[in-house]
């Protein structure tokens, strides 16, 4: 497996059905990809079942993608924009539906006021939990998690060792853990 492989190179192999190529490229945008999604719909779970979605799609259309319009990374971030505009389009469809059911039927559709309450009481939570991280343990999770860099980007960002940069991810997210798990009890 070349390690020097860009995007573009594996994105190619990927469209001749090379497995390693795709691991190797699910490494290099991920990361990427989830933070795109992720500052579109705001809703970590919903952005880690559109990243998935995003990167099956990847690995089904690669054959499609043609580096002379463009390159690789630009035309999976592309797909992931694609794809959770669709999600953000299909929630406030489905949210539209309910509103008109309930609105026929006499009954609120859902608790808004319980459910903004209930949204920023886990804001708070996780604020307070990775409040809890040392510096460097919270300056790479939020790099990860919240801007969407890949770990190798984390370590360049940071000027430190890509094996560091797992051992901070690691052990701030078994410490978010444990502090989210103790908020939830």
């Amino acid at each position: 497996m070349d390690v020097t492989a860009t995007a573009d190179e594996l994105l190619t192999r990927v469209g001749r059905g090379d497995q390693r190529a795709f691991e190797e490229l699910y490494g290099q945008v991920s990361g990427p990809v989830y933070g795109l999604v992720r500052r579109v719909l705001r809703d970590p779970a919903q952005s880690e079942e559109v990243t998935q979605e995003v990167l099956l799609e990847l690995w089904r259309t690669a054959a499609r993608y043609d580096r002379d319009r463009g390159g690789a990374l630009s035309w999976v971030l592309t797909l992931a924009h694609r794809r959770a505009v669709d999600r953000v389009r299909s929630v406030r469809a489905a949210g539209e539906r309910e509103e008109r059911v309930a609105r026929r039927a006499g009954t609120p559709a859902f608790d808004q006021v319980a459910e903004e309450v209930e949204s920023g009481l886990e804001r708070d939570w996780v604020r307070r939990c990775l409040g809890r991280l040392t510096d460097l343990q919270r300056q790479a999770v939020t790099l990860a998690y919240y801007d969407g860099y890949t770990y190798r980007e984390v370590a360049r960002r940071l000027s430190v060792p890509l094996g560091t940069v797992k051992t901070r991810m690691r052990d701030g997210l078994l410490r978010l853990r444990s502090c989210l798990d103790g908020a939830s009890a």
